[in-house]
């Protein structure tokens, strides 16, 4: 893991720490082509060179989001596409909802391998 990286995580307090920490471990051990690095002063996963999702710690609310690329929208004429974001609220106090990560995580890498 890379210094800024570490440091991010290393710099929020338990249990926040020690969940995001768990996340980002489940998150890289789903698929190999999952690439970790710090976008927008947050974690974000990569896969194939596209955004797929991020952590994020806002005052004392953990977010998981899912990235829809814009790179895997329809272009609809006169429209500039954007990047859709969505994103769950992880209780760090509770087990991880890795039934639903899955889920999510398995079909934004379908929707990126369709392209590619």
């Amino acid at each position: 893991m890379n210094t800024t990286l570490e440091s991010y995580y290393l710099s929020k307090p338990e249990p926040y720490q020690s969940c995001l920490l768990a996340l980002k471990d489940f998150i890289l051990s789903i698929n190999p082509g999952i690439c970790h690095e710090r976008k927008f002063q947050i974690p974000f996963f990569m896969y194939k060179g596209i955004k797929l999702g991020y952590l994020w710690l806002d005052k004392k609310k953990l977010k998981l989001g899912f990235c829809l690329d814009k790179s895997l929208q329809e272009a609809t004429a006169g429209a500039k596409p954007k990047d859709q974001y969505e994103s769950m609220q992880i209780d760090p106090n509770a087990d991880l909802p890795v039934d639903i990560i899955l889920e999510k995580l398995n079909y934004y890498i379908s929707l990126i391998d369709s392209i590619s």
